[in-house]
């Protein structure tokens, strides 16, 4: 434990982004999933559901969440699989 102030103050404030990262992570693999499982049964608005899920993978890359080449692969095999289910 820490016996400085700002150092205290560190402590509080990693675990406050950590747990927001935490969450804003979980949200964008489950939008990649909602995605990955409308291509795969190939449902009416999978175009929609792609496009929401690339703009979270720009937002997430954006915010330093994700790598922006992390980001630019993901987008692409999203591109691929909606390609591909037609």
């Amino acid at each position: 434990m820490p016996n400085i102030k700002s150092a205290k103050k560190r402590v509080k404030v990693n675990k406050t982004k950590a747990a927001a990262n935490k969450s804003r992570k979980s949200n964008l693999k489950t939008v990649l999933k909602k995605a990955d499982a409308a291509c795969a049964t190939g449902a009416a608005d999978k175009a929609e559901t792609v496009k929401v899920a690339i703009k979270k993978v720009d937002q997430a890359a954006a915010k330093g969440l994700i790598h922006k080449n992390k980001a630019a692969r993901k987008k692409s095999q999203l591109a691929k699989k909606l390609n591909a289910a037609g």
